[in-house]
């Protein structure tokens, strides 16, 4: 497949865009003007048939007589007498001999204001159609369809206007109307507007030439014009897609230079709201996430190898003694006591490593089930007492009755038992410890508090780090791996809940442990059972 640069897409796909609204309005317009012209001839067409029939029944009311085809039009079997010789139609061609003298007014004895009005129109009539029949193709028939008068353009040719059959006509609803909008004649094509008054068929034509070569005139331009539109905006989106993708460019090339060399680099945030700008912030969130998780592993790496050394370097050191001089032993006892527990201290280390590492994997599983924390938490406080006894600490309790929650009592007590370790370590001989438990809207609160060392405002955002002691408890010589705070906080956050320390120095620190009492684990094999107790 063809890979296309986001450019030269954005480009397209704004050209095509651009394109389609285009070819719509282009559309419009041309079938729009196409429709105007053919209406507005439409409109002519019917004003010279509307003339024709106002001519017509003007003089029928003077004649007093029938719609008669004049001598030259009537059918050759038909014979007259000399004294009918009446040619109803020769006021047409006595008209046109005067079209160059001016219209016929009609006679000076009508007095009537009707009359007079209608005068008016008799007149505009004559002007209109006999003294400019040159374009207009006029064709008149009586009822049964016989032609009796047409216009010179068509008796020079001997050319006939289409006229609808007495079946054609819809019963006897008159005047009837209709268009047809192109008959050949000769080498010409019309327009035709037929109008059937009842008593006469008038067909008026119009050529279509003047319409045809306006609108090919109009697709002309069109088709001229398009093409450069488009090349248009095919120029215009390519300065319009450069413009908008080089901010991303720029930040492209500015993220390939950072490396885990130069975490604390940052990428230039514009002043401008856009989603540029913001892609521009996430990347930076992503950085500074990335720059703590390495700075977190390389802490994490200097901790661990000292946690590591030390222990390593007593047991070789006690090693080569004991392999390189001669001991009672009872001596070689000591020595290998004294390994024993140094290897008992790395085996800790290593498993509380494997466990965390297995738990970041997802790999710990919590077995849940309904737990008596009010149990569980009185077993912790004489587990409390039995740790603060050499330190003379008092332990007091104040746990609220029989409180059921769902969680995995064995991780509950780890991570309790840690924090309760922390609190002896750290609280000097004589100090105080209590232990608190009580329901909080549908969460089980449980607090540790002591009144011990306290932990500095600078210390606390990484006491739940790995191997993370502060200085007061290395210069105190306290024994620890750096690593209980870090179990403890992920079996909080597996349980669904939450963790909260607040210490004062000097003063004493108080964990702040909740824990939902339902955990969705538990509320879906409820509903599972209920449903095959069903």
């Amino acid at each position: 497949m063809i890979q296309l640069s986001f450019r030269l897409r954005l480009t397209l796909w704004y050209t095509l865009l651009v394109a389609l609204p285009l070819g719509l309005v282009i559309l419009f317009a041309y079938v729009t003007v196409q429709s105007e012209l053919n209406d507005n001839l439409d409109s002519s067409l019917q004003r010279v048939a509307s003339s024709l029939d106002f001519i017509i029944r003007k003089k029928q009311s003077e004649t007093q007589q029938p719609l008669l085809p004049s001598q030259s039009e009537r059918p050759r079997n038909e014979k007259t007498k000399p004294s009918e010789k009446v040619d109803y139609f020769e006021f047409f061609r006595a008209e046109e001999r005067r079209r160059f003298v001016g219209p016929i007014l009609p006679p000076k004895d009508t007095s009537a204001q009707k009359e007079e009005k209608a005068d008016i129109v008799w007149s505009a009539v004559y002007e209109h159609i006999l003294l400019n029949p040159k374009n207009y193709f006029i064709q008149v028939a009586d009822s049964a369809g016989t032609i009796a008068w047409r216009s010179d353009n068509l008796q020079q040719h001997k050319w006939s206007l289409p006229l609808p059959s007495v079946g054609m006509l819809p019963g006897d609803t008159f005047p009837f109307r209709y268009t047809i909008p192109t008959v050949a004649l000769g080498k010409q094509r019309l327009r035709v507007f037929v109008f059937h008054t009842g008593t006469v068929q008038m067909s008026v034509g119009y050529p279509v030439e003047e319409i045809e070569t306006t609108l090919n005139d109009l697709f002309s331009s069109l088709l001229v014009a398009t093409p450069i539109v488009l090349l248009l905006a095919l120029v215009i989106g390519s300065l319009l897609a450069k413009y908008f993708v080089q901010p991303v460019e720029e930040i492209t090339r500015l993220a390939d230079e950072i490396t885990e060399h130069n975490l604390s680099q940052r990428l230039p945030v514009r002043n401008v709201n856009d989603e540029i700008t913001r892609l521009t912030l996430t990347l930076n969130a992503m950085i500074e996430r990335l720059e703590g998780s390495f700075a977190q592993i390389r802490q994490f790496t200097g901790d661990a190898s000292h946690e590591l050394r030390t222990p390593l370097a007593i047991l070789m050191g006690e090693l080569e003694v004991a392999l390189h001089s001669k001991k009672t032993s009872l001596e070689y006892q000591e020595t290998i006591a004294s390994a024993l527990e140094e290897v008992s201290r790395l085996s800790q280390v290593v498993k509380n490593l494997l466990e965390l590492s297995r738990a970041d994997a997802g790999q710990v599983p919590l077995d849940l089930h309904e737990l008596n924390i009010t149990a569980l938490l009185e077993d912790m406080v004489e587990d409390a007492m039995i740790l603060a006894e050499e330190k003379t600490i008092s332990v007091s309790a104040n746990i609220e009755r029989r409180v059921i929650m769902h969680g995995d009592k064995v991780r509950l007590h780890q991570a309790l038992l840690n924090i309760i370790d922390n609190a002896v370590k750290y609280t000097p001989a004589g100090g105080t410890m209590t232990i608190a438990l009580r329901v909080q809207d549908d969460e089980v609160l449980i607090s540790v508090s002591d009144s011990g060392y306290g932990i500095p405002e600078e210390d606390m955002p990484h006491i739940f780090d790995r191997f993370y002691r502060v200085d007061k408890s290395r210069s105190t010589n306290i024994s620890g791996h750096g690593l209980g705070l870090s179990i403890v906080k992920w079996v909080v956050e597996a349980h669904r809940g939450r963790i909260k320390v607040t210490s004062t120095v000097g003063k004493g620190t108080i964990f702040f442990l909740w824990l939902p009492l339902e955990q969705p684990e538990m509320k879906t094999v409820s509903t599972n059972q209920a449903l095959q107790g069903a």
